[in-house]
């Protein structure tokens, strides 16, 4: 008897939530309610990729200095550690629908404070709060949605809030795209995110707390009248039963150890179940990240940039493609993580993820190599004090003037201004300034300051989208499905909260570094160092995160006590229990 009814995995499928939700709408109500947080979680984590070009223009302090751009980025993901952190607590104290609300409440001040920044580090203050909305909605959208669907399909469910993230993130470029000739064009891209804040804060007004939250806190009458809008009537005693063994022994457990923070913290640590279970958890979240996946969709538009388009509304426009992509394979997701498994969704995807960054990697490399020359006539008469200091012949005596390219120049902290005649012919490597952008335009031709013009670039951007497909379905919204289903009750919120903080912190250490890194290893060497990072989350993939597809959460519980091993290993230990013998 699985949570729900009888349920056998291997006919769990994508059809089978639809007919579920058709037949009781009300359980689809209760996920696209709650799913409404993973869109402003994606929102907020793409909008910045765009606005940040424009930020730049009207803040030229912003403009010079990479570690102002990567700080306005990655506060937000300061702010969501913190959220993860807190959240966690708040889900277990005052419930998930309660930790929905006060992130909304968060990202309306947020967005508000961006809008009308005056300054920089308003826009991170307000970052920050917003920060504090995304880290507490990334663990309590899919907790929710987790614990108010049938485990037949809960996995198609939670992956709704997956596809709601990354329908977020597109979204978010198509308003970026809307506001680029608008005026204050950043400030509506940051702003908007207030709306979608204000309608979810009204739909889980009208909506009930998680039924397993309620029955932990002896609320057992309203947990039945939830769990009997969500399953037929011949399966709602069955699964009060199910939460009425879970809730006692967690109780018993409770008992013995105390039932304050720092005891449940302790108590976690000790259970083995817990700390099996935190392994996986922690596992696919922090490979999520050093996979590079938000460094391309904080940064899309600028790396389109690093591949030779200079104009931010074509990179924009770019980047929309990638982000269409990340959505289509969140249905994907949706379709086949009940058929075929978390785990063997995981690692498909994850070899998939290497297999692009390395031919990046390459792609990379070839259009740095073959960057167009430098035209050292042009380069010092193309206009008065408009040679790049670095290009002078005595400044540079082991790279003379002929031996450079437009990346040389760039890596100078100068722009490059493109040939008129054809767009891979030699250019003038010139000043870093808007004047001379403005006089380069003048003359018909395109300024590059942040990648070169190359036959590479298309290439480029072919493998970003098939690198977005290949993460989107298995690394995409996997570890949020994983995370919300493979800790005890009494422990959810806490073992969410500390996946979520792990995955938060990876995120910020990646978007952190990112901008640094392009500048120290070049976009090449970027890349492979994320292959080399996702080649280690993969082997952990395979060693620590057990299948969990079609089970209920007590049934998960029992895998865990029994701990976990992959076959390979588990065949290698009876041949030797055999050669003993």
């Amino acid at each position: 008897m699985v949570e729900g009814g009888i349920a056998k995995a291997d006919k769990t499928e994508f059809t089978e939530c639809w007919r579920t939700t058709w037949k009781t709408p009300y359980i689809m109500r209760l996920a696209l309610s709650a799913g409404i947080g993973g869109l402003l979680f994606g929102y907020d984590t793409g909008v910045i990729s765009g606005a940040l070009l424009f930020i730049k223009e009207d803040f030229d302090e912003v403009d010079r200095k990479t570690w102002l751009q990567s700080t306005i980025v990655s506060m937000a993901v300061a702010g969501a550690i913190v959220g993860a952190a807190v959240g966690g607590w708040i889900n277990d104290r005052f419930g998930r629908r309660m930790s929905i609300l006060i992130a909304d409440v968060l990202f309306l001040i947020g967005a508000i404070v961006m809008a009308f920044a005056p300054a920089p580090w308003v826009i991170i203050v307000g970052r920050i709060f917003v920060g504090f909305g995304v880290g507490m909605a990334s663990m309590t959208s899919p907790l929710y949605i987790s614990e108010a669907s049938p485990a037949r399909i809960r996995g198609a469910l939670v992956s709704t809030n997956g596809l709601l993230i990354t329908g977020g993130q597109f979204f978010s470029y198509l308003i970026n795209l809307a506001f680029v000739h608008t005026p204050g064009t950043w400030r509506w891209m940051l702003g908007v995110a207030g709306v979608p804040a204000i309608i979810q804060f009204v739909l889980m007004w009208s909506l009930p707390e998680s039924p397993r939250w309620l029955y932990r806190k002896d609320r057992v009458a309203e947990s039945r009248a939830i769990l009997e809008k969500i399953y037929p009537e011949d399966e709602v005693e069955a699964e009060m039963e199910a939460l009425k063994e879970s809730v006692e022994a967690e109780k018993a457990d409770e008992a013995i150890i105390g039932d304050s923070f720092g005891a449940k913290l302790k108590g976690a640590f000790a259970n083995p179940v817990v700390r099996r279970g935190l392994a996986a958890g922690i596992t696919v979240q922090v490979a999520q990240q050093f996979v590079g996946i938000n460094t391309v969709m904080y940064y899309s538009p600028s790396i389109v940039q690093f591949a030779g388009y200079a104009s931010n509304s074509t990179a924009m426009a770019l980047s929309l493609v990638t982000s269409g992509l990340n959505a289509i394979g969140s249905i994907v997701s949706m379709m086949f993580v009940d058929r075929y498994g978390r785990r063997k969704l995981m690692i498909i995807s994850m070899f998939g993820i290497i297999t692009c960054l390395i031919i990046l990697a390459i792609v990379f490399a070839q259009a740095a190599i073959h960057a167009p020359k430098i035209d050292a006539v042009e380069s010092t008469t193309f206009a008065p004090n408009a040679t790049c200091p670095a290009f002078a012949p005595l400044a540079v005596p082991n790279a003379p003037p002929s031996r450079w390219n437009c990346m040389k120049c760039l890596r100078s902290e100068c722009g490059f201004c493109a040939s008129g005649v054809q767009p891979y012919a030699p250019g003038a490597c010139v000043v870093l300034s808007d004047d001379m952008k403005a006089t380069c335009h003048s003359r018909g031709r395109t300024y590059f300051k942040d990648g070169c013009p190359s036959k590479f670039g298309f290439l480029a951007i072919v493998f970003l989208g098939l690198y977005i497909v290949v993460y989107a379905p298995g690394m995409g919204t996997v570890p949020w499905i994983v995370n919300s289903e493979i800790y005890p009750l009494r422990y959810r919120g806490l073992g969410g909260g500390i996946a979520a903080v792990s995955n938060w912190v990876s995120n910020l250490i990646v978007s952190e570094s990112f901008l640094s890194l392009t500048h120290a290893l070049g976009s090449s060497g970027t890349f492979l160092l994320f292959a080399g990072f996702s080649t280690v989350g993969l082997f952990f993939i395979w060693l620590l995160v057990p299948e969990t597809k079609g089970l209920q959460f007590e049934e998960v519980e029992k895998l865990l006590e029994v701990g976990f091993k992959p076959s390979l290993l588990r065949r290698k230990n009876k041949a030797k229990d055999v050669d003993t013998a």
